[in-house]
Parts: structure tokens; sequence; C-alpha cells
């Protein structure tokens, strides 16, 4: 006993000069297998749930506990316990899924933490899924990685009484895509979202979950390998490459898909941000459409030389998407991305950069711009108005604006008309500009607009955000 405490003082010590941190469980459910490693996944290794480097140990008292290494003073980490794997991610008392545990670094304090539940003990309160989604193969086959996974699909709400089809869109950790149940960091709720635009009138696609492979998901997220071991990485290409190959044939062979480029689309967050990006560039002749949401381009360095060299081949609508909390480097990688694809030709109407005030780097973040992020990706299909594909790129100013738009610019004619559409492609304002040479939005609310100037000889488009 006093042994114990004398080292957890002296570890205390050093947290409080050096910046390490300690957390010890005081608390767990009966029923944990008392055979079982207790581990800590968090933004700080790539939400790995079984990483061997953050297995926790037992001190004297019979007690889990870890120690992180040092950070600076003032860094913040979002984390969470499991027993291996997400499928044994911890759970709230009454089963409830629980917000990511958040630790800031330098304060001098030790973590003692209470789990109450396993998700895999009955922790998840029962599938929180909709009718229309189901799950196709508990264990479909991968060939590219000699493994298997969970595949889910939703199906629009109309798919059994009509003999309509439907674009298709892929996403990552389909753990967390539609059930609260399965998830390891709250849902997207992606099934719920989508029958909601279905009931206002929008047309919806067929999405498809991939859940990750657990202590996999860096590996396979990931083309290529990073230098620092616990973020893995190396089989991304073999990841899109069963999408592609395996997977998409399969969905296509037995569901009423549009098989097309046009009605492909991929959306993946943080390490799946990270790889839609890489298998829409790397396939672009089987996907048009990527939802890139808080993407790790920080963890491929690689990345930045395989856009360059990839380029752009084809018409595509690529939607970059980060919270202003999540981190300087994570938000000026995103920044530069978009600026490194606007040198490759990406305009106004395929490439789409959204900087979140005040949100983190989490589900919840996520599943409240889907809705967005799909209306913009498949406009023409959701809206049943056509994308502008063919149009100059004029420049707004000031952008961002609070009262007025400056079309000097643009020599207008007396019967052009200027339409403003917000990114779901509902039309905010048509009006006939004649000669005039501002347009007043001091109107609107804030957020993201598509301007489009219509003439007789062609069209014009730009983008601007209203403050």
């Amino acid at each position: 006993m006093k042994k114990i405490s004398v080292f957890i003082i002296v570890i205390f010590s050093c947290a409080t000069l050096m910046g390490q941190a300690i957390f010890i469980i005081d608390s767990l459910p009966d029923y944990t297998p008392p055979e079982e490693i207790i581990y800590m996944a968090g933004d700080f290794n790539g939400w790995n749930p079984g990483n061997p480097e953050h297995a926790l140990e037992k001190n004297d008292n019979n007690n889990w506990f870890i120690v992180l290494p040092e950070m600076p003073e003032g860094s913040q980490i979002q984390y969470k316990f499991t027993r291996g794997d997400w499928a044994t991610v911890e759970k709230g008392a009454s089963g409830e899924e629980i917000a990511n545990r958040q630790f800031t670094f330098g304060n001098g304090d030790t973590v003692h933490v209470v789990i109450f539940n396993w998700a895999d003990h009955g922790g998840g309160g029962g599938s929180t899924a909709a009718e229309n989604v189901s799950i196709i193969d508990e264990n479909f086959y991968m060939p590219q990685l000699d493994r298997t996974r969970r595949i889910w699909i939703y199906l629009p709400p109309n798919y059994d009484n009509s003999n309509d089809s439907y674009p298709v869109l892929y996403m990552h950790d389909g753990q967390n895509v539609f059930d609260t149940f399965t998830a390891y960091a709250g849902e997207w709720e992606v099934d719920e979202t989508l029958n909601d635009l279905a009931e206002e009138g929008y047309n919806v696609p067929i999405v498809v979950g991939i859940d990750n492979g657990g202590t996999e998901r860096m590996n396979e997220y990931n083309p290529w390998v990073n230098p620092n071991p616990q973020y893995g990485g190396g089989l991304g290409d073999e990841y899109i490459d069963f999408i592609v190959q395996t997977l998409k044939p399969y969905i296509d062979d037995n569901y009423r898909t549009m098989p097309g480029r046009d009605f492909t689309g991929i959306i993946g967050s943080s390490m799946g941000g990270l790889i839609s990006h890489y298998g829409a560039l790397k396939y672009q002749n089987i996907f048009s459409k990527a939802g890139i949401f808080s993407p790790a381009y920080w963890v491929a360095d690689s990345l930045w030389a395989f856009t360059n060299e990839t380029g752009k081949q084809q018409y595509m609508k690529l939607y970059q998407l980060m919270g202003g909390l999540e981190g300087t480097v994570m938000i000026s990688d995103m920044w530069a991305m978009h600026e490194a694809l606007t040198n490759l030709g990406f305009n106004e109407n395929e490439l789409l950069s959204l900087e979140v005030a005040g949100q983190q780097h989490n589900e919840a973040f996520w599943r409240g711009q889907f809705a967005d992020a799909y209306l913009w990706l498949y406009a023409s299909f959701a809206n049943d108005v056509s994308e502008i594909t063919k149009s100059t790129e004029i420049q707004i100013t000031p952008n961002p604006v609070t009262d007025n738009i400056n079309i000097s610019k643009y020599k207008s004619g007396k019967h052009d008309s200027l339409e403003i559409l917000d990114t779901k492609g509902v039309r905010v304002m048509e009006i006939n500009i004649g000669n005039i040479d501002r347009v007043d939005v001091k109107d609107l609310v804030p957020g993201t607009y598509i301007l489009i100037i219509r003439t007789k000889e062609a069209n014009y488009t730009g983008k601007f955000v209203k403050q």
C-alpha cells in the first residue's frame, strides 16, 4: 500500500512539473472479464482501441492505471476506455453513449475514472438504427486484406415500393454511421437525417457503411506507413481497392443502383476523411464526390505529393469540413489542401471548404453537418436541379460579406438574372440585376452561399460567405 502510494506521489509530482498525466480506474462493472486488458484510446493515438502502447497496468491496489508521457502544458486530449476493440467500449450508467472524456495537460491532476458499463454487455441500450437499415453481412470477405468486416446498408424509404435506381454513398467507420448501440464515439444518425430529408421532399441515396477494423483502423485508412509506429498505416490501397473492386460490384449487382461515377460518393471523418480524399482522387473514374470531414492530413506527409501528382482528371465535388476548435495544425492543413486543390484546377463549383467556429473533432459535429454536405455533393439528384458544370467563375467582393456584394466587374445586361442558393441547393434570392453593380444580402442568415448569374450567352458562378 505504501509502496504504490509513494509511486503515485512521485509520478504526480512529475506530472505537475513535466505535464504528464495519470489515469486510475477506481471502479469497473462487476461483470468485467478479469483476464482482459483495459486500453485507452483517443485522438492522441488515432483512436486505436487496442494499441499495446496504451494498455493499462495494475497497481498494488489492483486498480488499472496508465501514465501518458508529457505534452506541452495546455495540450488537450479526448479519450475513452475499451477492452481492446470498439465492440467493448465503455458506456454510461444506463447503457447510454457517453461523450468523449477530456483532459488538459499541465494542471497537475491525477484523473480518477469510474466505468459503468461495456458496450458488449447490453451497454448500448438497444439498436437505434432505422427500419430501413440492415446488415448485409457480419463477415463480408475482403480478399485484398484477407479478413472480414461487417457491412451495413441504408435503403431509401421508398426503395421497396418503387422500381427506381439510386446513387450510392460509401461511408467508413460503419459502427458510428447508423446505430448508437455499436457506436464508440456517438453515431452520425445518417439514417434519421436522410429519412427526414426524404419527408421534406428531397431524393436520398443508398448508403453503405463499412465497419473499421478496430486495431487495424490506422493501417487501413492510410496508404503510407507513418514513421511513428503507433500511427501505423500502409494498407490504405488494399482497403480502397476492396471498396472499388469487391464491395461496389456486389452492391451494384444486388441492389438497384446508379453505378456510374456521377452517382458514386465516399465520406469519412478524421482518418476516414484522409482515406476518402485518397480514394476519390485515386479512383476518379469511380468516384465523383467526396465528403472529407476533419481530415487527419497530418498523419500522411506523402498525401501532398500524391495529390499534386494525381491532379484533377475529371469533374468532381470535394467537401472539406473542419471545426474551429480542432487545432491549428488540422485547420491549417485543410486550408493548405484547399489551396493545393484550387491550384490543380478544382473550381468553386467543385471544392467547398468550411471551417465552423466553436466545433470540435467529434461525431456530434459531423452529424450536424451531414445533411448540408450531402445536399451539396448530390445537389442535382437531391433537388432535381441540374448542377452548373459549365460556367465561368467570377470573383465576389467583399468575401466574407456583411451587407452588399460588389459585382461591378461583371458586365451585366438588362435581362440578366441573379440567383443565390444555400448549401442545400435552396434558392434564397432571385432578382433581375439589370445594370446594378451591388446586391444587398444583409438579410441572409450567416452561412455559405452560391451566386449564379444567368445571361443569354453564358452562366457565371461564385461562392461567398455571409457573416
